[in-house]
This record gives structure tokens, C-alpha cells and sequence, in this order.
């Protein structure tokens, strides 16, 4: 009995949050950014919308790893980076050093670049 209690109570617990929740959206934002953003005031069904917008964009939290996107994958890396060895550390930092050219001055990356059967030829008509 407790389950099914549970079951049908859930639903109206989450419109009521979520009531609650968008009434202070509502009221923090009519309250504060039309004097210092200079927008509009919003009713409560733009301030509901504004709230499942957010959670949509940067993600629920919650205990089990949520959170927006961005944040799942900085986790899941800084996981992966905790249990490696120290070379395997090293070898990763090698490699990204590699990729995103760190601690090179700004004129090597063209280093990279130079052809030696079409350098000469540009070189020529520099001059």
C-alpha cells in the first residue's frame, strides 16, 4: 500500500516544486532585473518556462552524477586521470603537449608547416 501511496503521490509533489520554484523565479526576477537589466517583468508561466529551460540547458544534479553535460565529462576525465600511473600521466601530458603545441614560442607552429619543395619558391617572392 505504502508504494502505491507513493506512486500516486509523486506527481503531485513535483507540480508542486515545481509551482513553488517558478513562483520564486518569478518573484526574483520582477524584483530585481528590471531595475538592473532594465527588462520587462515576466508572469508565472514565463518564469516556468525560464526554470525547465535552465535545467535543460545545465542539467538536474542530484546525487547520482548529474549536472549539465559538460560537467558529466569533466568528471568522467578527471576519473580517468586519478587512476592512471605516473606514466601514463606523463605520456598523456606528452601527448596533449603535442596536440595543443604547449610551451612552444609563437613562431614554431609554422615550423610544422614548411614544405621543402614549396618553401623555396615562397621564399623567393618574399624578396
Amino acid at each position: 500500500m505504502n508504494r502505491k501511496l507513493k506512486f500516486i503521490l509523486m506527481p503531485f509533489c513535483f507540480a508542486g516544486i515545481l509551482a513553488l520554484v517558478s513562483l520564486a523565479v518569478m518573484s526574483l526576477w520582477n524584483g530585481l532585473l528590471p531595475d538592473i537589466l532594465h527588462v520587462g517583468p515576466i508572469n508565472y508561466w514565463q518564469a516556468m518556462g525560464i526554470f525547465v529551460l535552465s535545467k535543460i540547458l545545465f542539467g538536474f544534479g542530484g546525487p547520482r552524477g548529474g549536472g549539465a553535460p559538460w560537467m558529466r565529462k569533466k568528471r568522467m576525465m578527471e576519473e580517468k586521470f586519478r587512476n592512471m600511473s605516473p606514466e601514463e600521466r606523463a605520456r598523456f601530458k606528452e601527448q596533449w603537449q603535442d596536440r595543443c603545441r604547449w610551451g612552444k614560442r609563437r613562431g614554431d607552429w609554422m615550423k610544422d608547416f614548411k614544405d621543402p619543395v614549396t618553401q623555396p619558391a615562397y621564399e623567393q617572392k618574399a624578396e
